[in-house]
C-alpha cells in the first residue's frame, strides 16, 4: 500500500493517506498516530473497494509502505486534512488510472448515500460539526463538493442545485464527465495549488469522512 505522510508546517498535526486508494486519510497530532489511525481503518475503507469490485485487489496490497513524507499547507496543522498533492501525483493521469480512481469516487458515493439511508436524521452531539443533523451534513458535503470542488474542473452548479437526491446523480456524472475533458487538456485552466489526482482524492476523503462522521454520531445503534 503505498502510503504518504503529510506534515503541517509547524508540526502540529500530521495525515497519512493511501495513494492508489482514494478517501483512505485519516490524520492525527503526529505522523506515527496518523498511520496508526488510517490502519485502523483499513476495515472501514474495505466496503467501499467492495462496491467497487477491488476487494481481492485490495486484500492483497499488502502492509502500508511509507513513499513519500512531506510538508503540506498551514491548514494540515490546523484540520489534520492534506490540502497539496504528492509529488507522484501528477498530470494528465493514465487513462486505466483515471478510470480507477472515478470508479473509487463512485464508490464512495454510493457508499455515502447507503450511510445516510440508514442512519438517524438526528446525530449524537459532540465536538465534530457541533449540533449537526444528518440532513445538514449531507448538505455540506454535497455543496462544498458541486459549488468547490467541480469548479476547478470547469463546472458551474447553481447554489444548493445538486443537493436534492433527485439532482445528484445528474450531477455526479457531469462532475465526472468534467474531471474526463480536463484530464483530456479541455475546459479551464489548469489548477494551481491542486491537480487532478489530488482533487479526486479529496473529493473521496470528504464524501467518505462526513459518511464515518455520520456512523459515529448514528442513534439509531443506541435506540437499538
Amino acid at each position: 500500500m503505498r502510503t504518504v505522510i503529510d506534515r503541517g508546517p509547524k508540526g502540529k498535526r500530521a495525515v497519512a493517506f493511501a495513494l492508489d486508494w482514494p478517501g483512505w486519510s485519516r490524520g492525527a497530532k503526529t505522523a506515527e498516530e496518523a498511520l496508526e489511525t488510517l490502519e485502523s481503518y483499513r476495515a472501514r475503507y474495505r466496503p467501499v473497494v467492495a462496491l467497487a469490485q477491488m476487494a481481492r485487489e485490495f486484500d492483497d496490497a499488502g502492509t502500508l509502505e511509507i513513499v513519500e513524507d512531506k510538508v503540506g499547507t498551514p491548514s494540515t496543522d490546523f484540520w489534520a486534512i492534506s490540502f497539496s498533492p504528492a509529488a507522484v501525483e501528477t498530470e494528465p493521469m493514465d487513462e486505466a488510472v483515471l478510470e480507477r480512481g472515478i470508479a473509487l469516487l463512485r464508490a464512495c458515493w454510493t457508499f455515502f448515500d447507503d450511510v445516510a439511508a440508514r442512519v438517524s436524521p438526528e446525530m449524537r452531539k459532540g465536538p465534530r460539526g457541533g449540533g449537526r443533523d444528518r440532513d445538514r451534513i449531507v448538505s455540506h458535503v454535497i455543496r462544498v463538493e458541486s459549488e468547490d470542488f467541480a469548479r476547478k474542473v470547469g463546472l458551474r452548479i447553481p447554489e444548493g442545485a445538486a443537493v436534492p437526491p433527485e439532482a445528484r446523480r445528474e450531477y455526479r456524472d457531469d462532475y465526472v464527465a468534467a474531471i474526463r475533458a480536463y484530464n483530456a487538456g479541455e475546459g479551464p485552466e489548469r489548477m494551481r495549488s491542486w491537480n487532478l489526482p489530488f482533487l479526486i482524492r479529496h473529493s473521496a476523503y470528504h464524501t467518505l469522512d462526513h459518511a464515518w462522521e455520520m456512523e459515529d454520531k448514528d442513534l439509531s445503534a443506541d435506540a437499538a
